[in-house]
């Protein structure tokens, strides 16, 4: 075949790269996670993720108008709460003046058209830091899915376009979906964490909304129960086909970069849309890197993400997504 066939042609300037390019990012292709307080005028650093920031409502509300600017069209919500509205039951969870509430109303006021997910899971609201009930040293599956179907129709009252469970409760995809149906929310849509491992990648996160779980005698130290084992592939099938078939309209996989072969597993086997979250500590691990002077930030970020969509993703979850959009311009 040689030379009757050279692949360099193709890659002999940038014009034909481009052209030939079977991979591209935009920012169409985000969520943009916000993290919201309490309070007025609030923008405080989060110390783990340079350039990322806790927001109260007032912020909140410049921060979506900006990223709406930058063609970013869809934010993840999570939030903060005071510790003295903490408890064993999540009930704040439940508040319908709640913060999470108040985030959804105070994007939709500031930007009607932007797309809003919500975290739905106990842990900001437990003063366990779990994201199920605790009793007797166990994690509650059944009594958590009650609640967090509560907590779907809470959000999806306040105007949330879709929730999205991060909890990994067996079967909470069903019970939301059936308790959103009853409430006439037909159109609201569920984007499944479907296959969330318990990994060592989230501690920024954990810092950022002092959701981490409490070291206390007869509750469980992690999260492993619930979470899944980093050591298991053909699980996260069984997670995915059970969540499509309970109702779910997006699948995730959470973290991004180390699961790639579980991107690509889940994409082959499901037709509907699938996201990554790249997580904390892969925005955490580029950042102190590239302040060193050891990576281009840029540079390394594009790659990142190039690799997340070839893997198979369909939209990224991403602390980059701002960083991006304003790289593209």
């Amino acid at each position: 075949m040689y030379p009757l066939i050279r692949n360099r042609r193709l890659r002999q300037s940038e014009s034909i790269r481009r052209l030939v390019r079977e991979t591209t990012i935009s920012p169409n292709d985000f969520l943009v996670p916000l993290f919201v307080v309490e309070g007025k005028s609030i923008k405080e650093e989060i110390p783990s993720m340079p350039n990322y920031y806790r927001m109260s409502l007032d912020t909140l509300q410049q921060e979506v108008k900006e990223l709406w600017q930058l063609g970013l069209c869809a934010v993840l919500l999570f939030v903060k709460v005071p510790e003295k509205v903490k408890d064993i039951q999540g009930t704040e969870a439940l508040n319908p003046d709640g913060l999470m509430q108040k985030a959804i109303k105070t994007v939709k006021s500031a930007c009607p058209e932007m797309l809003v997910m919500t975290d739905v899971a106990l842990d900001p609201y437990s003063s366990y830091g779990h994201d199920g009930i605790v009793a007797d040293g166990q994690i509650l599956n059944d009594k958590t899915n009650e609640i967090l179907a509560e907590m779907s129709i809470s959000h999806a009252l306040a105007g949330a376009d879709f929730v999205a469970p991060s909890d990994m409760m067996d079967g909470r995809i069903l019970t939301i979906r059936e308790a959103l149906e009853d409430e006439g929310f037909h159109d609201t849509g569920i984007m499944s964490y479907t296959a969330k491992y318990a990994s060592a990648f989230y501690g920024p996160f954990r810092d950022a909304l002092d959701s981490a779980p409490v070291d206390i005698k007869n509750v469980p130290k992690d999260k492993k129960t619930y979470q899944m084992d980093p050591a298991n592939r053909f699980e996260a099938i069984r997670e995915t086909q059970m969540d499509v078939d309970e109702g779910a309209d997006i699948v995730m996989v959470k973290p991004g970069l180390p699961y790639l072969d579980i991107v690509r597993e889940i994409k082959n086997d499901v037709d509907v849309p699938v996201a990554v979250y790249q997580v904390s500590g892969e925005y955490a691990m580029l950042k102190a890197a590239a302040e060193k002077g050891w990576l281009d930030h840029n540079s390394v970020m594009m790659e990142q993400l190039i690799a997340i969509k070839r893997a198979g993703a369909n939209l990224v979850a991403s602390y980059f997504a701002k960083d991006v959009a304003q790289l593209l311009g």
